[in-house]
C-alpha cells in the first residue's frame, strides 16, 4: 500500500509572492478580457466565415502530438504553399487529388469519381455532395480549392513551363528585444575555462528563400537559413547563412510521374519503414489512417533534418507505380569519446563551439524501392530500403535501449495492402528489419451512408520490441518500437450543425521505455464538439486525456515506483466573423495534471484574438492572453496567428500574460510586408529561461517581419 500524500506531507513546490499592485493589474486584466468577451458573443449577424481550420488542427498538432518542430515545420511549409497555390476542381486530375496531403486514398478517390460525373461545378461547397468527404474533411480542405475554367489546357512545353511560371523570394528577419546570457561579455579567462557560455553569432534569426513554380508541374528553388546566435558573413561562417538547400521537382512527363533532385522527402505504404513525409495525426480525423505510398516530394522548409539529399522518381507503367531513391549528405551526430554515434542531433544549433564540432560528422547513404500495383479496388506494394553510416552507430548501452539498432547499417522491408469492398476499406503493412524483427499495422474503415454517422475506424499495431526502422514514421503513441495498440475512433453528426469526431486508444508496451523500469499501458481519449450556429459563427468544446505510467521517487526516499500519472486537458472556443471586415476568437483553456498519490498540479488560460482585413491590401490581427499554472506539466499553449508561411506555438507555465500584435500590407502589387510584435510577461519570476538563453527580467519582447515577393 502506497503511502498518502497527507501521510509523506510533501511540500507545495509552487512559490509565488505577488504585490498588490500586480494582483490588481490580473484582476483589470480578466474583467478587461471578460468584458469583450461578453461583447462579441452578443453580435451575430449572419455572413461568410474565414475558415482558419487546418492552421488551429495543426497547433493542435503540435500540442497534443508533440511533435518535434521539424516535422511541424514541413507540415507547415506544405500546406502553406498548397493554399497559396489553389487546385481548379473543374480541371484537376486523379494523380494531384492522390498527392493532396489531407485527403486518405478512398477520400481522393471518391472526389475524383465525383468531380468527373458532375463538372462542370459552380461552388466549392458542392464538395459536401462527395459521398466520402464529411464535414471535418470539407472544413480542412476548402482553403485549398476553388472553381474556375472547365476546359483542361494540354500538357506544356518546358519552354512555356518557364515563361508562364510564378517567381516567389521570401525574406525573414526575428529578433528578441531582451538580451539572453549566451550574448553577454564574458573575459578571455572565463571563456577560455567554459567556451560554450557564449554564442559565436549575432543575435538575429534571418532566412531566404527563392522558388519558381508553374502549378505542381516543374518546382525548384533555394532555402538559406540562419539561427539566432549562429555567425553570419564572420570568421566562424565566412559562408553566410549557416544552412542551404535545394530542390527541382517536375511532375507528369510522359511515363515519369515525378523527378526530384536535391532535397526532397519520402514515404512508403503506412511509413513502418519509411516516412519524412506529412503525416496525419489521429487527432485530426478517424477516415485517414491507411495511407498509401506517395510521390517524392521537395523539402522547402529551413528544417535542418528529416529530409534526403540526391534524387528520386517515380515510373507508371499501366497500374504499376516504381518508385526509387538514392539519398548521400553529411549528418550531424552526437558522438562518443570512441567516436560511435549515440544519437542524432536534429536541432540545427551551430551557436557555440560544441555545437559546431558537431557539423557535418557523419557520413549518410540512404537507398530504396517500392513497387507498387493498384487496380480500382485494390493495391499492394513492396517497399525495401537500405542505409549505412561511416561511423558505428551505438547508443549508450541502458536497460531500456538494449533492442535499439547498433552497428554500421541496417536494411528493412515490407508489403503493404489495401482492399475496398462496399462501405468497407481493410488496409495495412507488415515490416521486418534487418534482425528479423516484425511490425504490422492493421486497419480497418467503415464507411456508412448514413448522415448521422461519417466514418468508423478500427486499428491494431503491434510493433516488436527489437524492430528497429530508423527511418520508419507511422501510427503510434511514441514509435514504431516496443508498442501494442487498439485505436477505434468515428465522426459522427447527431444533430444537424454539431459534428463529433472522437477517439480512443489503448496502449501496452511489451518492454522497458526511458523513464520506465518496467512494461507498461497507456490510454489516449479524445472527443472534439463543433457546433455551427451560422456560416460565420461557430462553438468548439475539446476534451483530451491521456494516462501513462513513469518512474516516480517519493520525496526523502532512495527507492523509485513506477506510477500511473493523467492529463486532462479541455478547451472552448467561439469564433465569430462579421461581414465589415472583422473576426474574433475567444479560447479557455483548463488543463489538470497529477501523479497518483501526489497533488494535482492545475493551469488555466483565457485568450482573445481580434483580427481585421478591410481588403485584400490590409490585415491585422491582436492576441491578449492571461495563463495561471501550477507547474510545467500543467502548461498552457498560445495559438496566435503568425506570419506568412511560418508557424508559431509557444507554451507558457508559471502566471503571467502574453500579447501579441500581427499586420500584414501589401507595400505594392507583388510586395508585400508582415510584421508582428509578441510580448510575454511573468508576475512569479525575475528569471526567464536557463544557461545561455535565460534573461534576467520577468518579460520578452520578440519581433518578426517577412517580406514576400512574387512576380
Amino acid at each position: 500500500m502506497f503511502p498518502t500524500f497527507a501521510e509523506k506531507n510533501l511540500p507545495d513546490t509552487r512559490e509565488i509572492n505577488l504585490s498588490n499592485s500586480s494582483i490588481k493589474n490580473r484582476i483589470h486584466l480578466i474583467a478587461i478580457t471578460l468584458s469583450l468577451i461578453a461583447t462579441f458573443l452578443l453580435n451575430l449577424p449572419s455572413i461568410y466565415a474565414q475558415q482558419d481550420t487546418w492552421r488551429e488542427k495543426l497547433a493542435q498538432l503540435a500540442e497534443d502530438e508533440e511533435l518535434d518542430e521539424s516535422a511541424i515545420d514541413n507540415m507547415y511549409e506544405e500546406l502553406s504553399t498548397l493554399e497559396n497555390n489553389p487546385i481548379n476542381l473543374n480541371t484537376v486530375s486523379r494523380e494531384q487529388l492522390e498527392r493532396f496531403p489531407l485527403l486518405s486514398f478512398e477520400q481522393a478517390t471518391s472526389l475524383a469519381d465525383f468531380l468527373e460525373k458532375n463538372r462542370p461545378l459552380y461552388s466549392v461547397y458542392e464538395l459536401r455532395n462527395v459521398p466520402r468527404l464529411d464535414y471535418n474533411t470539407i472544413q480542412l480542405i476548402l482553403p485549398f480549392f476553388y472553381v474556375g475554367e472547365t476546359l483542361a489546357q494540354k500538357s506544356p512545353s518546358i519552354d512555356k513551363m518557364i515563361k508562364n511560371g510564378k517567381t516567389e523570394v521570401q525574406f525573414r528577419f526575428d529578433k528578441t528585444l531582451e538580451e539572453r546570457a549566451g550574448y553577454g561579455d564574458f573575459s578571455d579567462s572565463i571563456l577560455a575555462r567554459y567556451p560554450n557560455r557564449k554564442y559565436l553569432g549575432e543575435d538575429f534569426y534571418t532566412s531566404l528563400k527563392y522558388s519558381f513554380s508553374y502549378r505542381d508541374k516543374i518546382q525548384t528553388g533555394l532555402v538559406a537559413e540562419k539561427d539566432a546566435g549562429e555567425p553570419f558573413f564572420k570568421a566562424d561562417n565566412r559562408k553566410g547563412y549557416d544552412h542551404y538547400g535545394f530542390h527541382f521537382v517536375l511532375r507528369d512527363m510522359v511515363i515519369v510521374k515525378t523527378l526530384a533532385l536535391g532535397d526532397y522527402r519520402m514515404s512508403f505504404g503506412q511509413g513502418l519503414i519509411l516516412n519524412n513525409n506529412f503525416s496525419t495525426p489521429k487527432s485530426w480525423t478517424s477516415g485517414n489512417l491507411i495511407a498509401r505510398t506517395m510521390e517524392p516530394k521537395r523539402h522547402f522548409s529551413t528544417a535542418e533534418s528529416g529530409y534526403f539529399r540526391g534524387a528520386a522518381t517515380a515510373v507508371e507503367i499501366r497500374n504499376t507505380t516504381i518508385t526509387t531513391f538514392y539519398s548521400n549528405q553529411y549528418i550531424e551526430a552526437n558522438i562518443s569519446s570512441d567516436g560511435e554515434i549515440t544519437s542524432p542531433k536534429t536541432d540545427g544549433y551551430h551557436r557555440v563551439p560544441l555545437d559546431t564540432a558537431k557539423r557535418n560528422n557523419t557520413h549518410e547513404e540512404v537507398m530504396g524501392a517500392n513497387v507498387n500495383y493498384r487496380t480500382e479496388h485494390f493495391q499492394v506494394g513492396a517497399s525495401g530500403i537500405y542505409y549505412r553510416f561511416n561511423r558505428n552507430y551505438n547508443p549508450t548501452p541502458r536497460d531500456y535501449n538494449q533492442y535499439y539498432f547498433r552497428g554500421r547499417e541496417n536494411s528493412n522491408f515490407s508489403i503493404d495492402y489495401s482492399y475496398r469492398f462496399s462501405r468497407f476499406v481493410f488496409g495495412g503493412e507488415t515490416a521486418f528489419s534487418q534482425n528479423g524483427a516484425v511490425a504490422t499495422l492493421n486497419s480497418l474503415q467503415y464507411l456508412p451512408n448514413s448522415p448521422r454517422l461519417g466514418t468508423v475506424s478500427l486499428s491494431y499495431r503491434n510493433y516488436s520490441k527489437s524492430y528497429q526502422a530508423l527511418y520508419g514514421q507511422a501510427f503510434s503513441e511514441s514509435s514504431i518500437q516496443n508498442e501494442q495498440g487498439l485505436y477505434l475512433g468515428a465522426t459522427i453528426y447527431p444533430i444537424s450543425k454539431l459534428n463529433v469526431q472522437t477517439y480512443i486508444d489503448f496502449i501496452r508496451y511489451p518492454y522497458l521505455r526511458y523513464n520506465v523500469d518496467e512494461p507498461s499501458r497507456a490510454i489516449d481519449l479524445y472527443a472534439d464538439a463543433e457546433y455551427s450556429f451560422s456560416r460565420n459563427s461557430q462553438f468548439e468544446l475539446r476534451y483530451k486525456l491521456k494516462q501513462n505510467e513513469k518512474n516516480t521517487t517519493y520525496p526523502d526516499e532512495n527507492s523509485t515506483w513506477v506510477l500511473p500519472y493523467v492529463t486532462h486537458k479541455l478547451r472552448m472556443r467561439y469564433s465569430l466573423t462579421l461581414n465589415d471586415g472583422w473576426n474574433f476568437r475567444t479560447n479557455v483553456d483548463g488543463v489538470m495534471y497529477q501523479v497518483q498519490y501526489f497533488p494535482r498540479e492545475r493551469g488555466w488560460m483565457i485568450s482573445q484574438n481580434v483580427g481585421y482585413k478591410s481588403s485584400k491590401r490590409w490585415q491585422s490581427d491582436f492576441y491578449a492572453g492571461y495563463f495561471d499554472t501550477d507547474s510545467y506539466n500543467s502548461r498552457v499553449y498560445s495559438y496566435e496567428r503568425n506570419l506568412l508561411n511560418t508557424f508559431y506555438m509557444p507554451s507558457f507555465y508559471g502566471n503571467g500574460i502574453r500579447l501579441a500584435l500581427s499586420a500584414k500590407y501589401r507595400l505594392i502589387a507583388n510586395l508585400t510586408l508582415a510584421i508582428k510584435a509578441g510580448y510575454s510577461r511573468y508576475f512569479d519570476r525575475d528569471v526567464i529561461g536557463s544557461s545561455t538563453e535565460q534573461i534576467d527580467g520577468n518579460h520578452r519582447t520578440d519581433i518578426f517581419t517577412y517580406l514576400k515577393w512574387q512576380f
